[in-house]
């Protein structure tokens, strides 16, 4: 009997030890088990894509591009950057203030003696108008209000020498051949000054040869800019003028490179 006492005791005294041992080992299993995975490195596209994210606004969308008009339909920096490129000599763009909102107000007209049942000039008027108040609020309610001066002028001219209503029923008679061509020598003669100013002054081609679209649209509104900027320091708000002049010059210094690395 003392023997098998002896027995038990070195059996109980041994397998706590022995538990402890497991549960250690179970310990271990669980806390390397639980440890993260470590990642593997990123490669490079993964870094350039990351790289790219953290050009966003906080937004999502990507950073605007400054100048060349390239930021959308409504941005005026960039658009008046792209126009103003174009026209940075006092002399060109004189001619352009001269001459841009007459060239509006006769294509109108022509409007009116040519298509005068499908109100062309009438949509057309309205498309400048509200583009420009899109733009900005208070430099655009001036040009929409130039715009609908523009379309009841060219409108009563047409309706007191008779061709609004006539044009569609006769579509003949000197007359009508004398006042079209009148409005064709008017949009010519407006169009060789504006040439003239690109060759001679500016000695650069016009804005409509790279993108016909934007120089025709933005063409009153830079204009209505550059007037009310120069006679009343108008800005659509503080420090535009000296942004877009900053674009300017970068776009007028990069086509100057491109020209000399072209003639060299």
């Amino acid at each position: 009997m003392p023997h098998v006492r002896e027995w038990e005791l070195d059996h109980l005294d041994q397998q706590p030890v022995a538990n402890w041992g497991t549960h250690c080992h179970e310990d271990d299993q669980s806390k390397t088990s639980s440890r993260p995975r470590e990642r593997n490195p990123p490669s490079k596209a993964t870094r350039g894509r990351q790289a790219g994210k953290q050009a966003t606004n906080p937004k999502g969308a990507m950073a605007k591009p400054r100048g060349g008009g390239g930021g959308g339909l409504l941005d005026l920096e960039g658009h008046y950057a792209f126009y103003g490129a174009y026209h940075s000599n006092p002399v060109n763009v004189g001619i352009h203030e001269l001459f841009v909102w007459p060239i509006f107000l006769t294509a109108l007209l022509l409007l009116h003696l040519t298509a005068p049942s499908a109100h062309a000039a009438g949509i057309g008027a309205a498309v400048y108008g509200a583009y420009y108040f899109l733009l900005d609020r208070r430099a655009g309610a001036l040009a929409a209000f130039l715009c609908f001066l523009c379309w009841a002028a060219s409108g009563a001219l047409a309706a007191r020498l008779g061709f609004s209503a006539g044009w569609k029923v006769f579509c003949i008679g000197r007359l009508v051949e004398l006042v079209l061509m009148v409005v064709l020598v008017a949009q010519l003669f407006c169009w060789t000054m504006q040439f003239i100013g690109h060759g001679v002054f500016e000695k650069r081609a016009p804005a409509l040869l790279d993108n016909l679209v934007q120089a025709f649209l933005m063409a009153p509104f830079f204009v209505l800019l550059e007037i009310l900027h120069t006679f009343g320091g108008y800005e659509p708000y503080p420090g535009f003028h000296d942004k877009v002049s900053k674009l300017i010059e970068e776009a007028r210094k990069e086509w100057e490179d491109n020209k000399s690395k072209k003639s060299s």
